[in-house]
Parts: C-alpha cells; sequence; structure tokens
C-alpha cells in the first residue's frame, strides 16, 4: 500500500504515506498529495522539473517537500504525476517531478497547504510512515 486517506477531518484531508525506505516514503506521500490536488491517473508525464529540498529533520524534510510541491502547482501552473528521488538524506533531499499543465478537466481539489495537525514521520518495523494534513 502507497497511502491510504483517514475520515478524520472535515476541513482538511488526511492521509498516510508508506515506505520501506526514505525514497519510496516521499514519493508515495506526494501520490497521495497529487491524488487530491488532480486526477492522477490522467496526467501524462511529459515536463521534468528538478526539485530541492532541505529541512532540519526528516519531519521538517517531508513538510518542506510537500509545501515546494504545491507551490509549484501555483508557480509552474502544473500538475505532477512521477517522482523520482534522486538524492535524500534526513536533511536534504533532490527529484525529479513528472507531469505536464494544468487542465480544467484533470483538476481535483485546491489544496492551500500542508497543516501540522497530526502531522508527522516515524520509523516502522517495515520502513517509515508519514501522516499529511492537507488544508482545502
Amino acid at each position: 500500500m502507497r497511502y491510504k486517506f483517514i475520515d478524520d477531518l472535515t476541513s482538511d484531508v488526511l492521509f498516510e504515506a508508506y515506505g520501506n525506505s526514505l525514497e519510496e516514503l516521499f514519493v508515495n506521500a506526494a501520490l497521495g498529495l497529487f491524488s487530491v490536488i488532480c486526477q492522477l491517473g490522467k496526467i501524462n508525464p511529459k515536463v521534468s522539473k528538478e526539485v530541492e529540498v532541505r529541512g532540519k529533520d526528516v519531519k521538517d524534510l517531508m513538510f518542506n517537500w510537500l509545501q515546494e510541491l504545491i507551490s509549484l502547482v501555483d508557480i509552474e501552473e502544473m500538475f505532477f504525476s512521477k517522482f523520482k528521488i534522486t538524492r535524500i538524506s534526513e536533511t536534504h533531499l533532490k527529484a525529479e517531478c513528472c507531469g505536464e499543465g494544468i487542465t480544467k478537466g484533470k483538476g481535483g481539489t485546491l489544496v492551500k497547504g500542508v497543516t501540522y495537525h497530526k502531522f508527522g514521520v516515524e520509523k516502522t518495523k517495515g520502513g517509515y510512515k508519514a501522516v499529511v494534513s492537507l488544508d482545502i
């Protein structure tokens, strides 16, 4: 399982993302985010953008990663459907994000940002888990 939505909030969207590695966790969190923002299956990964993010720890890095992706939707006017982490540590990541320009027929819910409500990243027996809350 890559991610699942938790029916806990009324004005926000809450989901958990999973990964056997940090790379997989960050990719799956991005996929969870974009499954809210757009119709993920309809987005062609034809344009690539390189993203670099830093954080003081892995939790901060995850928060900054998702916030950066949300800002790219607004700034670059793009939806993304494919993510490849090219370098990662607990405080730094580089990634290649692939997608296409925004079109009305492929949009989803407007996400304003990530919130700290229940937000967290933890190491589990099987890898990693992130809990993400999105302000919609």
